[in-house]
């Protein structure tokens, strides 16, 4: 009987011990980004935890050479791939340590500050090679509608895209905004893009709908059985879905929208309604509704799938989608120095010029327009 007894504490000994081994494994796993193709959680649900390198070299919008062609042969995806290599590569030589200094309000060419600084490719990370779906590369992340590129834009949305167009124009050192009616970009800090005050990350990484940039493309999802969180790499983005829920009342807006999550079998649909004015994504509005699905693929990928729908700027509905591969990478906190130190510079920036402006008494029809912007 005590023979007995010893034997089964010891393989009650050894099962729990191999059952935290295994819990141990699986949370190490969890915090390393990796994600199980077959998870599923308590309640049974597809576990979508896990962290998601989404950055890709494949365009939102359809080049127009391609016309309705979704597809790219095997070749041309190479080929693509190859000559976004060749560049970066050539990007990141080593400076000339002899060369003059630029030009005083920089060179007048496009880049970051009128090529006088900014990123350089170090800090590219905008992905390798072209998405994959079905076995096939892809020609665009938007598919709706059929020739891969946003429709035609309302009137009232051309004329918003015009007025915001006015802010940007190409550094040559001169206060043309002077000249302005209405309030100038830099006039203060409200006036500055959501990017540049670290309240949203550019190019509606943080969505929705949630789109690949030129670097920081990680996504990380925590999952429970009533809400799903997804955090963003750029900036401090973090959404927090509420399953099985309803929406907040009209008045109550947010960032980066009101979202609401169900399962549809397999598939996890989210509706995102309640935005702010000025929504992640470009020319958008309030009005703004976006419905995403997230759906495991076999090899533990996530297709993402989005509609927007926007009847003050867009004429018709348009969505794509386009898929988040697992990676073990980590998601590290991202500081964000364009509002923490540089807007500083950008509104000093603005007032040395126009401070030049009023001293030469030159007006924007004197100097050369054309002059300032990102």
């Amino acid at each position: 009987m005590n023979a007995t007894k010893t034997r089964t504490k010891a393989m009650t000994k050894a099962m729990v011990r191999a059952a935290s081994s295994l819990a141990m494994f699986a949370a190490i796993t969890c915090a390393s980004g990796f994600a199980f193709a077959d998870a599923r959680t308590s309640d049974g649900r597809p576990d979508f935890t896990g962290t998601y390198d989404t950055a890709t070299i494949t365009p939102l919008q359809r080049p127009e050479e391609f016309g309705n062609s979704l597809t790219l042969t095997p070749e041309m995806a190479e080929a693509a791939a190859k000559r976004i290599a060749d560049y970066k590569a050539a990007q990141n030589q080593d400076s000339d340590p002899n060369r003059g200094a630029p030009p005083e309000g920089g060179d007048g060419s496009t880049g970051a500050a009128g090529n006088v600084g900014g990123y350089n490719t170090f800090w590219v990370d905008n992905g390798e090679t072209a998405i994959k779906i079905d076995g096939e590369y892809r020609t665009s992340i938007i598919t709706v509608p059929e020739n891969g590129r946003r429709p035609e834009m309302t009137p009232e949305g051309q004329k918003q895209a015009m007025a915001r167009r006015a802010f940007f124009r190409e550094n040559q050192g001169d206060a043309w905004w002077l000249e302005m009616d209405g309030p100038g970009p830099y006039d203060g800090p409200e006036s500055r893009t959501l990017s540049d005050r670290c309240l949203l990350g550019f190019g509606s990484t943080g969505g929705p709908p949630m789109l690949p940039t030129l670097y920081n493309n990680h996504k990380r999802i925590v999952q429970t059985p009533d809400h799903v969180m997804i955090l963003v790499e750029m900036v401090h983005d973090a959404r927090v879905i509420r399953l099985n829920g309803e929406h907040a009342p009209p008045e109550v807006r947010r960032w980066l929208g009101d979202s609401i999550g169900w399962w549809e079998g397999d598939t996890l649909v989210v509706d995102t309604t309640n935005f702010t004015d000025e929504p992640a994504l470009s020319l958008a509005t309030r009005d703004l509704h976006v419905v995403e699905r997230f759906r495991r693929l076999d090899d533990g990928t996530l297709l993402y799938s989005f509609m927007v729908e926007d009847p003050n700027v867009w004429t018709e509905p348009w969505g794509g989608e386009y898929p988040w591969p697992a990676t073990d990478d980590r998601v590290y906190e991202y500081a964000c120095h364009e509002g923490n130190y540089a807007m500083e510079g950008i509104l000093r920036g603005a007032r040395i010029l126009e401070a030049e402006a009023e001293t030469t008494g030159q007006s924007v029809e004197e100097a050369d327009v054309g002059a300032g912007g990102n």
